[in-house]
């Protein structure tokens, strides 16, 4: 903590003349927001934000902490936020124009409060320390704060609330990095320096170009779809910033033809400053990020994800940065994750949003780095329906130009089954702004890709049936919609030979390891029997290659998900995909069952081969968006609390896994010794060490459980129960087998 110049009420009252580290701060936190045409308020946020240190109180505090004295703790961010509320408010009667100043500094460490709070604070703070605002008057006339509140114009007029509040939050976030940053570099030089040397995005598209260029030369008829996506997305990266999408069926490339648009467009666009490539399933973000590596190099990715971090305290993680410093890329990773500085960023969905509406300072800090940035929304069809509006208002925020009060941002709608939001009458927030398709041609694409053949089974199957056909294939997939069914398909197999089985109550470890025996025998130049029985976890990115698939009904996009895993490189003469639904299974309620009931009708009224036509993904999500009109598309009402400026509340409310979850270490392979390494020294690398061996339980399913369970940590169990080599846990746990995480 730094030690400011104490005054006394003695002094002549130069209070314009600060210490260095807020002059540091001020001109750091200009620097990061005005990316976003708010340098001047941030600076003068810079300024006050540690005002109250100057107070002699807040002296004698330091002075006790130094000598390992006990000292009833002093606040210092109140004062200059109470400050700016009374110069404002009740000096230039203005009521509005203090929020962006004193909400910011009030909150900079305990996290932004809400807006009625914060008045019953500041009112309090001033009517009983009448002295230090006497002590403070003549110092703030030397400051130029603004005096009018924030306001948009145009088309965003009606979003102005919303608009504000995220703009405080910007605010927020740029001082809150400064702050971090300015006395790590007091304090902590070398590391420091450590942040510096990530590749640019320059760098990074002269390397893609290259790779690509080579790939793509090959003339078979799906490299010639995926060399289409590839030259529409370079085509496209010249337009101007805004919102995109780009929509290509499973298996034409996205994955890197998305990113090749990203970095084309920055290099066209300088001010674009970095690629956020937002994921929903961890399942695809190692695959992701090992794909990038390999083209970039391994120091040119940052992976943010909750594998990624610890829980330990700050004083382990003191430790354990002296541990790691002789390895500078992984310190600067570790450092990268706390506030996004580097180029290109692999997250997921949950890291970005989640922190888009957080109100705690350890999660917003990044958020200005946000700004002029290329964003990729993977699969964005799985953005929960319930927290749609709310979203996409900060999508369309994100997008806007800067000078209309957004980001200059540019968004990448990126899906085989896209969700058409603009096109919604129940979802007004992307209303007017146009959202441009990359790959205008992609229906084309969906009719030359038709590399499997759709079954619907209109009859229920049950399980000895379905057993009975799986049995006699000799590779094939099931993906079904709950843990359960899928071990009562299990027992129903009866034991039949190459049978295999991935959910998330198998280890990240032991699904790995599943899902490369799986792999190995489906190569088809050496094809051994192979049948897998899965929940959806498969779903989404995980590149297997079955000439058969059988997928119980669900939600229309997953059914086509799972299509994806069928003749995926088109070397069966065709994939065939059955849809059926279980005559003894059960599905997740809400919004997975709605989608489901949705499915079921549209393939009872169409053929089965309309699933190779997007326009019917259309149809479907507009019949979802229908049964949930606007209420249901912010169940939880954030977009209220949002423009009552309630950062507490929103951040409770924006939850993309509302149920919470407990880590459990199991014992598969080595994991009770890594357990003890983590347990003797918590750091980073013992905990990243720990992680592939961890399952996620429901918080409330622990109490039903409690014998199978030991507690060992906040939010951490060790699995005293059985864990058996094919199926994981087993003792009856529900399967939370989507976690977006």
């Amino acid at each position: 903590m730094d030690r400011l110049h104490a005054h006394t009420p003695n002094d002549k009252c130069e209070w314009h003349y600060l210490d260095q580290h807020l002059k540091e701060v001020a001109e750091k936190a200009k620097e990061f927001a005005e990316k976003f045409g708010a340098g001047e308020l941030a600076y003068n946020i810079g300024l006050l934000h540690d005002l109250g240190k100057i107070n002699p109180c807040f002296q004698d505090y330091l002075d006790a902490c130094a000598k390992k004295l006990q000292h009833k703790k002093v606040p210092h961010s109140i004062w200059g936020a109470a400050l700016v509320y009374h110069f404002i408010w009740n000096m230039q009667k203005d009521p509005e124009g203090w929020k962006e100043l004193s909400l910011a500094i009030m909150g900079h460490h305990a996290g932004l409060s809400d807006l009625g709070n914060a008045v019953t604070k500041l009112s309090a703070f001033l009517k009983e320390s009448p002295s230090s605002l006497e002590q403070m008057q003549n110092g703030i006339k030397t400051l130029k704060l603004p005096l009018q509140s924030f306001s948009l114009t145009g088309n965003d007029v009606n979003n102005a609330s919303t608009r504000r509040e995220l703009f405080i939050r910007m605010l927020f976030s740029a001082l809150v990095d400064a702050d971090y940053l300015n006395t790590e570099k007091h304090f902590n030089p070398k590391q420091a320096n450590m942040r510096q040397g990530w590749q640019t995005l320059d760098m990074l598209w002269k390397k893609l170009e290259t790779t690509q260029r080579k790939i793509l030369n090959d003339s078979t008829p799906l490299n010639r779809i995926r060399k289409e996506v590839y030259e529409a997305c370079l085509s496209s990266a010249t337009s101007e910033p805004g919102i995109y999408s780009l929509t290509v069926p499973t298996g034409g490339g996205k994955t890197l033809s998305g990113l090749a648009f990203a970095l084309k467009h920055a290099s066209i666009h300088k001010q674009m400053t970095r690629v956020i490539v937002a994921i929903p399933y961890t399942s695809i973000i190692d695959q992701t990020a090992q794909v990038y590596g390999e083209i970039f190099g391994n120091d040119a990715v940052l992976e943010h994800h909750s594998a990624m971090e610890t829980s330990i305290d700050s004083e382990d993680r003191k430790k354990d940065r002296q541990d790691e410093r002789q390895d500078e890329r992984s310190v600067r990773r570790n450092l990268a994750t706390e506030n996004w500085d580097a180029h290109l960023i692999v997250t997921t969905t949950v890291q970005l949003f989640e922190s888009l509406f957080s109100n705690k300072p350890s999660k917003v800090r990044k958020l200005h780095r946000i700004t002029r940035s290329i964003i990729i929304l993977d699969e964005v069809q799985t953005l929960p329906l319930e927290l749609l509006r709310p979203t996409l208002d900060v999508v369309r925020a994100l997008a806007a130009p800067v000078e209309k009060g957004g980001y200059g941002s540019t968004v990448v709608l990126c899906t085989a089954t896209q969700p058409a939001y603009e096109d919604s009458a129940w979802i007004e927030e992307l209303h007017g702004v146009p959202v441009h398709e990359i790959v205008p041609q992609y229906p084309d694409h969906f009719a030359v890709l038709k590399r499997v053949k759709y079954v619907y089974y209109r009859r229920p199957l049950s399980w000895g049936r379905l057993a009975r056909k799986v049995s006699g294939a000799a590779q094939a997939m099931v993906v079904l919609n709950s843990r359960k069914d899928a071990l009562d398909l299990i027992t129903a197999m009866n034991g039949v030979a190459d049978t295999f089985h991935l959910s998330t109550l198998l280890c990240g470890a032991h699904r790995k390891k599943t899902l490369e025996e799986i792999k190995k025998r489906l190569n088809p130049e050496d094809p051994k029997p192979v049948r897998l029985i899965s929940t959806q976890v498969v779903e989404a990115g995980v590149n297997l290659d079955f000439p058969i698939v059988c997928r119980a009904v669900g939600p229309l996009d997953r059914i086509v998900q799972a299509a994806g895993r069928c003749n995926r490189e088109n070397c069966h003469k065709k994939g065939r995909v059955f849809i059926f639904e279980p005559k003894e299974g059960r599905a997740p309620k809400g919004p997975y069952m709605i989608g489901m009931e949705q499915a079921k009708l549209l393939l009872r009224e169409n053929s089965a081969e309309r699933l190779h036509d997007p326009d019917l993904y259309k149809q479907y999500f507009s019949m979802l968006y229908n049964h949930f009109r606007r209420e249901g598309l912010d169940k939880n009402e954030i977009q209220k609390f949002r423009e009552d400026l309630n950062y507490p509340k929103t951040a409770e409310k924006y939850r993309l896994i509302p149920k919470e979850t407990v880590a459990v270490v199991v014992p598969y392979e080595d994991a009770i010794d890594r357990f003890a390494a983590w347990e003797a020294v918590p750091s980073r690398a013992t905990w990243r060490a720990l992680q592939p061996y961890l399952v996620n339980l429901y918080r409330h399913e622990v109490g039903q459980k409690k014998d199978w369970l030991e507690q060992c940590a906040e939010g951490l169990y060790l699995w005293k129960g059985k864990y058996d080599k094919k199926i994981g846990i087993i003792e009856g746990y529900t399967d939370p087998s989507d976690l977006i995480v």
